[in-house]
């Protein structure tokens, strides 16, 4: 978040200490007199009574605010108050006081924002805050307390005033792009990710050209989930500033995120097609074997039985035992198997295998979009900066990962898909590993970081492998 403007906004204005020469010190001490005449006046029946006396007071604490808070750093308060007394005794006075209380006379709403200041500088952010609050209610249209009031209430983490203050200040016409993205922070903070962008959306109409407001959305609608919405600005963004190196990073990245996820889906949806045949196909094949086993004991039972009524040895009695308790364990085995098999196959039917066949061409259609999306990003990247290591980096695991899926491939093959092509994918595999080579060892040339100098051995030692296998690197 850029609490770095909101702590220093307040230094725009600036309080600069009277100096103690003769003029000022006279100034301060007529103040002074002013300010115990009045404060004795206030338990005065007859002059509490009458309506110039708290006009009088009024002026005076607001020019105690204005040119003397020493003498009482509250002093816009007690004008504020004072106004609104001599407008309640006296309708001929109203007029006068309301002047000063609606900011016609902008001098009462200047000395609440002065002594708002001063008690922020004073590190008194809960008084400021409140100073900042007396002059909206002087002068609701203006930004200027509202700003501040926003900054005041965030230093002390009153989120929620300080999201009244700053839309406030928005709805006032405020255009300092900061206050939107410190905003859309709080906002987001939250998780009220539509609201953090609505607000960005706002203050990008007062500052069009403004980059981190524009980059902020696209931070925001990620975080929400919203990759396709992000896609799309930062598609805008490379447009409207091409040589925007990070920009195209970013939207490599975005689209290399997208290739993983809608892999990882592709392979989901893969299992849910294929899942239920090749389970009862397992399942199968352990009945047919549990089936042969019964039928190897059933010719152990016959032998062992006719050994028996030959010479019934205890030996024979102990093999006969044996064997049958074989025999009911494969027996029991053969009707857990079926109940599996009849659940793995009712698991089936509750697929729709040509609804799932649609969904894995489209999310095929998507991955080969983002995939191709990715790589030309990132080359792009290269193109205006060859040292860019973001881009380098990316390439080479890029690479790296499409070679490790390729790898996988060849893992699951049985011994017939191997024998028929598994030399093929294996050349498809090494090449990938070298093309991601180059792209690793150029970014450790760019920064000597030890995750690319990690992947780097790891392919080095694989491609080391094959050479040794006498597999020839097929490279796409």
């Amino acid at each position: 978040m850029k609490k770095m403007f909101f702590v220093s906004a307040l230094g725009l204005i600036s309080f600069s200490a009277f100096s103690q020469d003769a003029v000022n010190k006279a100034m301060v001490d007529q103040l002074r007199k002013d300010k115990e005449k009045s404060d004795k006046g206030v338990s005065d029946p007859k002059a509490s009574a009458k309506a110039s006396f708290w006009m009088d007071r009024a002026t005076t604490y607001s020019s105690i605010a204005s040119q003397s808070s020493e003498l009482d750093s509250s002093a816009a308060k007690t004008a504020f108050e004072s106004y609104k007394k001599a407008a309640e005794l006296d309708p001929k006075k109203a007029k006068d006081a309301q002047k000063f209380l609606t900011g016609e006379d902008p001098s009462l709403f200047n000395a609440f924002v002065r002594q708002g200041a001063e008690k922020y500088q004073n590190k008194n952010l809960a008084g400021a805050l409140e100073m900042f609050q007396m002059a909206q209610q002087v002068n609701a249209k203006d930004t200027l307390a509202s700003l501040y009031g926003g900054i005041a209430a965030q230093q002390i983490d009153k989120k929620e005033e300080a999201k009244t203050q700053f839309e406030k200040y928005a709805e006032n016409g405020g255009k300092d792009p900061s206050v939107f993205y410190g905003l859309a922070q709080l906002y987001r903070a939250e998780n009220n990710f539509d609201k953090a962008v609505a607000t960005l959306n706002k203050g990008l109409e007062r500052s069009p050209n403004n980059k981190d407001l524009k980059s902020e959305v696209v931070n925001i609608l990620l975080a929400s989930g919203k990759e396709d919405q992000a896609i799309a600005e930062l598609t805008n963004l490379t447009k409207s500033d091409p040589t925007n190196v990070q920009n195209i990073v970013n939207l490599g990245i975005l689209y290399d995120n997208m290739n993983t996820k809608l892999g990882t889906k592709i392979k989901e949806i893969q299992g849910k097609i294929g899942g239920g045949a090749s389970k009862t196909a397992d399942l199968t094949k352990k009945l047919e074997a549990e089936k042969g086993k019964i039928e190897i004991y059933d010719g152990e039972i016959k032998r062992i039985s006719g050994l028996i009524k030959k010479a019934p040895k205890p030996d024979l009695k102990r093999q006969l035992a044996d064997v049958t308790a074989k025999k009911k364990e494969s027996t029991d085995a053969i009707v857990a198997i079926q109940g599996e098999i009849k659940a793995a196959e009712e698991a089936s039917k509750g697929n729709d295998n040509a609804a799932l066949e649609k969904e894995l061409a489209d999310l095929k259609a998507k991955k080969t979009t983002a995939n191709n999306e990715a790589i030309t990003a990132y080359k792009k990247v290269l193109e205006i900066d060859a040292a860019n290591y973001d881009a380098l980096y990316n390439l080479g695991v890029f690479y790296f990962n499409e070679a490790v899926e390729l790898k996988r491939e060849v893992d699951n093959m049985s011994m017939t898909d191997y024998q028929a092509k598994g030399k093929e994918v294996e050349g498809r595999v090494c090449g990938r590993f070298k093309k991601a080579k180059p792209y690793f060892e150029k970014a450790i040339q760019v920064k000597d970081e030890a995750e690319a100098k990690e992947n780097l051995a790891t392919v080095n030692n694989v491609l080391e492998q094959f050479a040794g296998k006498q597999v020839a690197c097929t490279e796409e």
